[in-house]
C-alpha cells in the first residue's frame, strides 16, 4: 500500500510529504491490535487514568480542535518511569529532587495526555480546554497552537526508540479523537519540532511517523470494513 500525506507545514513554511510503503505483513500486524477508546461528553477519555491539571484555560473557540501535537518528555532526562512527569504537569514536582529540575522552577505546563513507556495513558486536561503544551508556536500560518490543538506527550527522548505499547496507545488515541472531533485528520498531526523549530526537537528522530500513520490507516480501514457489513 502506498499512501501520500501532506503532513505538516512548519513556521518556516516547510512542507513535508510523507510517503508510506507498507508491506502486507506489516499492514496485517496493524490490524491485529487496537482497542476502542471513546471520548465522553465531558471531553475526557473513558477508562484511562485522570490526573487533573490546573495548567489550562478556556479555548478561544471551543469548537476549533484541528491539530494534534506529538511531544516527547522524560524527567529526569533519559530516565523513564516514576511520577516526575505527572508531578510536573500538576505543579507538585519537587524541583530540588534532581539537579536537572532547576530550570523547571515556576514553570507551569501540561499536555492533554501522557503516554508512558508501558502504553499507559494519563489525561490531565479535558480536550475542550486549552492545555499549555506548545508554547510559542505556529502551524500553517496560525500562531498560538495551544488555541486549536491537542497535546500528547510520549515518555521518551529524541534518540531512544519509543516502545511498541506507546505506538499502540497513540494510534488508539488518534482514532478516538478523530471519531469525536470532525476537524481532526491524519494530515494534521505534527511534532512539537514542526510548530516550534527554533526551540524544540521532540519527539525527535527516534519517532517513527510511518508507524503512526500506517497504524491509523489500517485501523480506519477496519472501521470502514465493519460498517459495510
Amino acid at each position: 500500500m502506498v499512501v501520500a500525506l501532506e503532513c505538516s507545514a512548519t513556521a518556516t513554511t516547510r512542507s513535508v510529504t510523507v510517503l508510506l510503503e507498507l508491506p502486507d505483513t506489516l499492514r496485517h500486524d496493524f490490524h491485529m491490535g487496537g482497542r476502542m477508546l471513546n471520548v465522553g461528553a465531558d471531553h475526557w477519555l473513558a477508562g484511562v487514568e485522570r490526573c487533573p491539571s490546573s495548567n489550562c484555560d478556556d479555548r478561544t473557540d471551543p469548537a476549533d480542535i484541528s491539530l494534534i501535537v506529538v511531544h516527547g518528555i522524560s524527567l529526569p532526562p533519559g530516565r523513564f518511569g516514576g511520577d516526575a512527569v505527572k508531578q510536573f504537569f500538576t505543579n507538585s514536582l519537587d524541583c530540588a529532587a534532581h539537579p536537572s529540575f532547576g530550570d523547571l522552577v515556576g514553570v507551569r505546563v501540561s499536555a492533554h495526555l501522557f503516554v508512558e513507556r508501558t502504553g499507559g495513558i494519563v489525561q490531565f486536561v479535558p480536550f475542550d480546554r486549552r492545555a499549555w503544551h506548545a508554547g510559542v508556536s505556529r502551524h500553517r500560518g496560525r500562531a498560538g497552537c495551544n488555541d486549536f490543538s491537542i497535546g500528547i506527550e510520549l515518555e521518551g527522548t529524541d534518540d531512544a526508540a519509543y516502545e511498541t505499547p506507546q505506538y499502540e496507545s497513540l494510534i488508539d488515541i488518534v482514532i478516538a479523537l478523530m471519531r469525536r472531533y470532525n476537524s481532526l485528520s491524519l494530515s494534521e498531526i505534527v511534532g512539537h519540532n514542526d510548530i516550534a523549530p527554533e526551540r524544540k526537537t521532540d519527539p525527535g528522530e527516534a519517532f517513527d511517523w510511518a508507524r503512526l500513520y500506517g497504524g491509523c490507516l489500517a485501523r480506519l480501514d477496519d472501521f470502514r470494513a465493519a460498517h459495510r457489513h
